[in-house]
């Protein structure tokens, strides 16, 4: 298992929506895994070809475009397994992820897609990532925790100050209250990689976040 200091965590902010995506590299390896790789693919991959990075699997916190817009061009140039909740496997490459203006139905990449479900445990770039089912934003909603950095990836479950909406096809109000108190349950000093703006802390948001008073 990678230690702490061995991961190195990138921010790439992507698209209109201003998307998150990870980049968690291994520099004794220089494998890296993506995270939500939503939109600007060139950029992306411009980054991945300048670091030398081999890429070792694609992570999706859910299926919604905005998450995924740049997958299927990445994985023609890095091909490497896709981990999707297959809840929203079964409609995240159909016409009803589209949104009008801004983004037309992704793509299917071409690369085998692995089901990640509750509990699940993938060795990964040197280190253990543990998926946790936190369905509300979408049905098939999943946080990623990577020990090896005090992580977890909470894709639009979790953000400083917020939580994502259940007001889009698939939300849902009291799903995303009782995933909100699982993560409220984990350790406080736990670092939040949201899907949209800043990092923040399990403790941090059950302090200040309206959404995490239970």
């Amino acid at each position: 298992m990678g230690s702490f200091h061995a991961m190195h965590i990138e921010t790439r902010v992507t698209g209109f929506i201003e998307e998150n995506c990870y980049l968690v590299s291994n520099p004794d390896t220089q494998e890296v895994v993506v995270i939500d790789p939503g939109d600007d693919a060139a950029d992306l991959a411009a980054r991945l070809r300048g670091q030398n990075f081999k890429v070792v699997a694609y992570l999706l916190t859910h299926g919604h475009v905005d998450h995924i817009s740049a997958l299927a061009d990445l994985c023609a140039d890095f091909p490497a397994p896709i981990h999707i909740h297959p809840a929203d496997a079964a409609w995240c490459f159909t016409e009803q992820n589209a949104i009008l203006g801004l983004y037309p139905a992704p793509r299917k990449p071409d690369c085998p897609l692995v089901d990640a479900t509750e509990g699940m445990v993938f060795e990964l770039a040197g280190a253990s990532w543990t998926v946790l089912e936190t369905p509300g934003h979408t049905p098939g909603c999943i946080c990623w925790k990577l020990d090896a950095a005090n992580a977890l990836f909470a894709g639009d479950t979790l953000f400083r100050d917020s939580a994502g909406r259940t007001d889009l096809p698939g939300g849902n109000p009291r799903a995303l209250t009782q995933s909100l108190r699982k993560l409220a349950a984990l350790p406080d000093d736990l670092r939040v990689f949201s899907g949209h703006g800043e990092l923040t802390t399990i403790g941090r948001e059950k302090r200040e976040n309206f959404f995490m008073q239970f």
